[in-house]
């Protein structure tokens, strides 16, 4: 049986802040620490920037990594990311690539996250529980700052 990598998780979410606040949350790692079950977050925020979280989720130590593979302030975000947790050996076709994409204006963005290579429903799914948990947290740690 072949195994599909071509699923793609999706979420999205609105968040009544500007676009212009919602990437600076995603760009400070003091803030990324915040919403993103504590990850400490290291890059140079360029594209072709490595880019490392480091922390601890369920009580497991993690360090993911990827690079940045496009950034266009206030717009879009993408970068590869692999996770030692997923126990796949750290080569090119484990790593996923992960799109944020916002949009709206100054009182309302709408953020869409997209995740590739997921290789079953049940990855996929996994993929956009943490995700959807993620941007849940960015909205409410954006939304109480404005309040």
């Amino acid at each position: 049986m072949k195994v599909s990598t071509n699923l793609l998780a999706e979420v999205e979410i609105n968040i009544n802040s500007s676009t212009a606040a919602v990437w600076h949350a995603l760009t400070d790692p003091e803030k990324i620490s915040k919403y993103m079950f504590g990850s400490r977050v290291e890059s140079e925020w360029k594209e072709g920037s490595q880019i490392i979280w480091k922390g601890n989720f369920k009580g497991i130590a993690f360090r993911d990594k990827g690079v940045i593979v496009e950034m266009t302030p206030e717009k879009i975000l993408r970068f590869t990311h692999y996770s030692p947790l997923s126990k796949l050996p750290d080569t090119p076709e484990n790593y996923h690539i992960v799109t944020i994409e916002l949009s709206g204006h100054q009182k309302c963005t709408n953020v869409k996250l997209t995740q590739d290579n997921n290789t079953t429903e049940e990855s996929k799914s996994h993929a956009e529980e943490n995700w959807s948990m993620m941007l849940e947290g960015l909205k409410k740690l954006l939304e109480e700052e404005k309040a």
